[in-house]
């Protein structure tokens, strides 16, 4: 089979990327009544390959297809009285996705993806029990900075003090002088994340935010300083801005849902008056 592929490499070369017509086509394997062509190993040859690596290739996919093949034959062959099960199979499969791409047209072009701020919070105080936190959430301040850095005790007095006067000082600082400033007094963030940046290892992380509103802590290169504005326990209800675009999507897909029932009872009820439905009765 070698010598074989190995001509077959250099037709590839010559034919200079031409289409061949399949009663042209050169067979480089017969499996019963089945083939593997020269056009089904072109197609699948990367360009650039030199003719040792063509070759080395196109070996490795004719031996590729002639197995897919005989796997093939070898399930047909065996599955027996199955066959007829693997058909409706397919069958109901291609009814699935054909109706399932429909759907999808249906509810792109008839159901609205707005949805007002109203109608988002109704649903979030009329479903507040399926919004329990499973993390500890803060919002807050987090600052790291050389342990030799400048005015670190003028930083010690804004990072703890919300005001605007502080935090404009803070800001400025961290421009000259900060590793890293992360200031999210607007955001939830995960609590354990924040921990991540910070080498000190808290056990009860639900604990220490009870009863504390900052931290500072330092090793020999650095220091770290968060400042928590306000925090949700785990437990708790998840505040409304961290879970509004789930609220948005979960919305977003009863209409959808609703949208198909309704369509298709539509559907039943024209069906049914035109006499498309007829229903045996004896």
């Amino acid at each position: 089979m070698r010598l074989c592929l190995l001509a077959f490499i250099l037709m590839i070369c010559a034919c200079d990327n031409r289409s061949v017509e399949k009663s042209q086509e050169d067979v480089l394997a017969h499996i019963g009544d089945k083939t593997v062509t020269r056009a089904d190993i072109t197609a699948q040859m990367p360009k650039g390959l030199t003719s040792a690596d063509s070759l080395i290739r196109a070996e490795s996919l004719v031996k590729k297809m002639v197995i897919g093949i005989l796997m093939d034959n070898a399930a047909y062959k065996n599955v027996g009285g199955d066959k007829n099960e693997i058909e409706r199979l397919v069958s109901e499969y291609r009814r699935s996705l054909i109706r399932h791409r429909y759907q999808e047209k249906l509810v792109n072009d008839k159901v609205s993806a707005d949805i007002s701020l109203v109608d988002q919070v109704a649903y979030y105080e009329e479903n507040k029990a399926q919004f329990v936190l499973g993390d500890n959430l803060i919002k807050g301040l987090f600052l790291k900075a050389p342990i030799d850095a400048p005015k670190l005790n003028e930083v010690r007095k804004w990072y703890v003090s919300e005001t605007e006067e502080s935090l404009e000082k803070i800001e400025k600082y961290s421009i000259q002088n900060a590793i890293t400033y992360d200031l999210f007094y607007d955001r939830w963030v995960n609590f354990d994340e924040v921990m991540t940046k910070i080498p000190q290892r808290i056990t009860d992380a639900t604990r220490f935010l009870s009863a504390n509103n900052h931290l500072e802590v330092s090793d020999s290169t650095y220091v770290y300083f968060l400042n928590i504005s306000d925090k949700r326990l785990v437990g708790g209800v998840a505040p409304f801005d961290y879970v509004s675009v789930q609220i948005r999507n979960m919305m977003a897909n009863k209409r959808k849902i609703d949208y198909l029932r309704e369509f298709g009872e539509d559907l039943y009820r024209s069906a049914v008056h035109d006499g498309i439905v007829k229903f045996i009765t004896e």
